[in-house]
């Protein structure tokens, strides 16, 4: 039998419809159900949210030095430096671990009792102000760095809640101050602020540490200087003896490799020790090197030669009329036991002669000194890898007066760094180079040097360097088998902006050895005393004895071999006149 559509009974009998309706029912209860389920879980969602975020909030609005000090001790976590060797891998900064005590106030209990414990072990910390730091909400304060390991034992035993430790680098300059004003030093989140500590952040260290890298010092190589540190012993231990033995304000002195330019020694005193440099900021502890500008007088001799001779307006062969002193205006330019005649150009370099100096810078003029002086380097800021380099300080009207006392060393402040380059390039053939604190080359530095004089001048120049310690003011410098040769000076220091009798600032200006110059060595004394009564003051009885000194006990370490003593004659140098 066939059932059509409308044969089926189970399809709209009334029964059926009453199930479907039942069936539609329960499937809008659970609809609704679920719904209900989502909001709820929506609305813990956002209430958990809520609280999170009202958390932040009130983090951020807690006190701002507790999120800067957080900041500060995640930079000084980070902030581990490489080690600063010299040329031979002699550590001369390196890095150690230290512990520093900070605290999170938030966790603190008791506030006072917090920093009466505190202070029982750290009684330098005002109870006052850490009672306070500590009362606050911060999540995080330094209470004090770089403590001791006792410190840190009595603390820990202690049981302060709230309080802990934190392991840092600390700088460590093992040699004191020995070579402070060369590698400087950093700040107590261990950033370089002076000498070659700034230097190797600003070619790129507090960049990599800004940017959360170089977290681990092995991970950093060692940054090798150019300095010998057993001649950095010599050089300030003579410093330091000279000081005493002619109670003096001052010493200072470097030494240049005069192929290469790079700086072996450098000192200058009064100095200050990295470890504890509570006396750094002194005025008189500054780099007196690079830092300061002074008159060197005499000294500057040496640069008037050097352009006379070059410019070819003066020659070896000539004499001079020195019979009279030189007027200019009101004033008149004398002579030191002057010799009241014509002098030979060697004569006016023997006898340091002002008046003949100042006829060599008129034959030179005026235009032509100043053109000089720049190429030089005399004029303008010395570039040098340390940060601390001055200005030096030129006459801005250059009138004859300027002209004349300028050509022996008066009216014109440079740093003493300058006047050792200018005189690395016066025997070294003429080639001027930058100084650098870094190993390089001969090569490499004399592809980026520049032609001073001719290396005619400056076999004229040797020859006269080596000639004034044999038989002028440089004889106390001389040392046997070393061929010193150089220029003394003594200036008249000026005080309230007038030159003072009696007060001077005695320096020598050396070469060693001076048929094949090696090294350069500048060394200067300020305001010494005679060594014994009746002797002079002058560079010649103090500066120049430091010198010889020096070289006595340096130029074997330096590798330099002695010479006979026939080598030793001017007239055995290349040149001869």
């Amino acid at each position: 039998m066939t059932m059509t559509l409308t044969d089926r009974p189970d399809m709209f009998s009334p029964a059926n419809g009453s199930r479907h309706v039942a069936l539609k029912g329960a499937s809008k209860a659970r609809h609704d159900q679920t719904r209900s389920r989502i909001g709820l879980t929506m609305m813990v969602f956002m209430l958990v949210y809520g609280v999170i975020g009202g958390r932040l909030v009130m983090l951020g609005m807690s006190e701002q030095a507790g999120a800067g000090a957080r900041g500060s001790a995640a930079s000084s976590i980070a902030t581990a430096r490489p080690n600063i060797v010299d040329r031979n891998g002699e550590i001369l900064a390196t890095d150690i671990k230290t512990s520093s005590l900070f605290a999170e106030p938030n966790k603190i209990v008791d506030p006072d009792e917090a920093a009466e414990l505190i202070t029982s072990v750290l009684p330098d910390i005002d109870a006052a102000q850490l009672r306070k730091k500590l009362s606050t909400n911060a999540g995080f304060v330094w209470v004090k760095r770089e403590i001791t390991p006792k410190q840190q034992s009595e603390l820990h035993n202690l049981g302060i809640p709230g309080v802990g430790f934190l392991t840092e680098n600390r700088r460590f300059y093992p040699g004191g101050p020995a070579a402070a004003h060369i590698v400087g030093l950093v700040n107590i989140d261990n950033e370089g602020i002076a000498g070659i500590e700034k230097a190797i952040d600003e070619r790129g260290l507090g960049d990599l540490h800004g940017a959360g890298f170089a977290t681990k010092g092995a991970d950093l190589q060692p940054v090798k200087l150019s300095i010998d540190l057993r001649v950095q012993h010599i050089l300030r231990d003579e410093l330091v003896g000279a000081m005493q033995r002619y109670q003096a304000l001052a010493a200072m002195g470097v030494i240049v490799n005069a192929k290469t330019g790079e700086v072996m020694a450098l000192a200058s005193l009064p100095d200050f020790d990295p470890n504890n440099p509570v006396d750094a900021n002194k005025p008189d502890r500054l780099n007196r090197l690079t830092a300061g500008t002074f008159e060197l007088g005499s000294v500057f001799k040496s640069f008037t030669f050097a352009m006379a001779l070059d410019s070819g307006r003066v020659k070896m062969t000539d004499s001079i009329d020195a019979r009279a002193p030189i007027r200019v205006g009101r004033q008149q330019i004398r002579d030191y036991r002057g010799k009241a005649r014509f002098l030979s150009v060697p004569e006016v370099f023997q006898y340091s002669s002002n008046i003949g100096t100042a006829k060599m810078a008129l034959a030179v003029g005026q235009d032509e000194q100043q053109a000089y002086l720049k190429k030089f380097g005399l004029s303008t800021k010395l570039k040098t890898d340390l940060p601390e380099v001055a200005t030096p300080q030129v006459p801005k009207r250059w009138s004859q007066a300027t002209q004349l006392t300028v050509s022996f060393g008066h009216g014109i402040a440079i740093t003493p760094m300058q006047a050792a380059m200018a005189d690395v390039a016066i025997v070294n053939g003429g080639h001027l180079l930058s100084p650098t604190f870094f190993p390089r080359t001969q090569e490499e530095a004399m592809a980026n040097s520049t032609q001073m004089i001719s290396k005619q001048t400056s076999d004229q120049m040797r020859w006269l360097f080596r000639f004034n310690a044999v038989k002028g003011s440089g004889r106390n410098g001389d040392v046997a088998g070393y061929v010193v040769g150089g220029k003394t000076g003594t200036a008249e220091k000026i005080v309230n902006g007038r030159y003072v009798e009696g007060k001077y600032l005695n320096s020598f200006l050396s070469t060693f050895p001076m048929d094949d110059p090696q090294y350069v060595m500048l060394i200067s004394v300020d305001d010494p005393k005679p060594e014994k009564p009746g002797l002079p003051a002058l560079a010649a009885w103090n500066a120049a004895k430091v010198s010889q000194s020096v070289v006595r006990r340096a130029a074997a370490i330096l590798g330099v071999q002695p010479r006979t003593e026939s080598e030793g004659q001017p007239d055995a140098l290349l040149v001869s006149y």
